[in-house]
């Protein structure tokens, strides 16, 4: 037996770093199991506790909760009342629901380019895409830190459009002092499985104005002033009582998920400070980053290519994505329908060079050491 053993090469396996993970404890599975026991499941006393405190969060009279936030950016827009031929401004650099709920409406996405630094919509651009059919304009938080709201805000001022602010990666960040999903007249939210704060699935639109509450609250759930009253076009859009129990828990923790996250983000820009040819990101002074995604860029003096570097660090069980791979109106869809002819040089220009790494709650002190001993063995 012992001649056996000594003769058996052991292999050890370094556990995977994710490159997202929900951060769940005994307290979401207890709040699950006690809204199942319950037997209350949809649209109850949980999604309304959970769109009081989530307002109360952001800073704002009113949260709407839905199924997702592709959802929220949907009914965002029909309670703005865009119409066929209206047009709607947005960056393109985004994940793809964010100039798809445009189209949903029968409207026109119009894309803007990018900040080369934040990767948040240019200021600029959006002015210089404003045309007589403009109705709003679809201001994405990528990655976890604010657009530059004072100069977007003062453009919209002065041509007379809405704001919507598409949140979905943007969980307690802050700009000057005020959280995403209250600067503008309408906040949408996702609480997908990767985001800063989740419930599986789930979303919520943020607003101050009144009217626009009622009229998201009445498009959710049929629209229904009471029970079997319809006053108007509906849909199904309504949360369920378990995601708003997780909604609940998740809450009470971001604050201090999202200060992990600001931790590890610091302590791998630090570690990565002597390594030529990845650059980090860049945090605005005016904000808080709360680092949804932690994007470097991979530039032409690194020893290798963006793909080739992801791989090489997959084998090293340490897991990456790409967002985002192209421009939306580079994706096939969007090519089909004409999108395709004009460039936005800053924003294909992100799409070879950003690498995400982890950067999640979960993640360790020493993973954060491995991935940067890591990238400064490339050759």
């Amino acid at each position: 037996m012992n001649k056996l053993c000594r003769n058996v090469k052991v292999k050890l396996v370094r556990r995977i770093i994710k490159i997202a993970k929900p951060a769940f404890g005994n307290e979401e599975i207890d709040a699950v199991s006690a809204v199942l026991k319950s037997g209350n499941l949809v649209q109850g006393e949980k999604v309304k506790l959970f769109e009081e405190k989530f307002a109360n969060y952001i800073g704002v009279k009113h949260a709407v909760a839905v199924a997702n936030g592709t959802i929220a950016l949907d009914l965002a827009l029909k309670a703005l009342k865009i119409r066929e031929g209206d047009e709607v401004i947005t960056p393109a650099f985004s994940f793809i629901a964010s100039s798809n709920c445009i189209l949903y409406q029968a409207a026109k996405p119009v894309f803007a380019d990018i900040d080369s630094k934040t990767f948040n919509i240019d200021p600029n651009d959006v002015a210089k895409s404003i045309t007589k059919k403009t109705k709003a304009a679809m201001i994405v938080h990528l990655f976890g830190q604010t657009a530059e709201m004072d100069e977007i805000e003062e453009i919209a001022q002065d041509h007379g459009i809405t704001l919507i602010e598409d949140a979905a990666q943007a969980h307690g960040t802050e700009y000057k002092g005020r959280k995403a999903g209250s600067m503008a007249k309408i906040g949408c939210f996702s609480f997908y499985a990767t985001k800063n704060i989740t419930t599986g699935e789930g979303g919520a639109i943020t607003t101050n104005d009144d009217q626009i509450a009622s009229e998201i609250r009445l498009l959710r759930d049929h629209g229904q002033k009471g029970k079997y009253d319809h006053v108007t076009l509906g849909y199904n859009y309504r949360m369920t009582e378990m995601t708003a129990a997780i909604g609940l828990v998740q809450l009470a923790k971001l604050d201090k998920m999202n200060e992990m996250r600001i931790r590890n983000a610091a302590l791998l820009t630090k570690h990565m400070q002597d390594i030529s040819g990845l650059t980090p990101p860049y945090i605005c002074k005016e904000g808080k980053h709360v680092f949804h995604q932690y994007i470097i860029k991979v530039e032409r003096n690194y020893p290798m290519k963006r793909d080739a570097l992801a791989e090489y660090l997959k084998k090293k069980s340490i897991e990456t994505a790409v967002h985002y791979p192209k421009p939306i109106n580079k994706q096939p869809f969007y090519m089909n329908l004409g999108y395709g002819k004009k460039t936005f040089p800053k924003a294909e220009e992100a799409s070879k060079r950003v690498l995400s790494l982890p950067v999640h709650p979960l993640v360790t002190k020493e993973d954060i050491e491995y991935i940067t001993d890591t990238l400064k063995e490339v050759k």
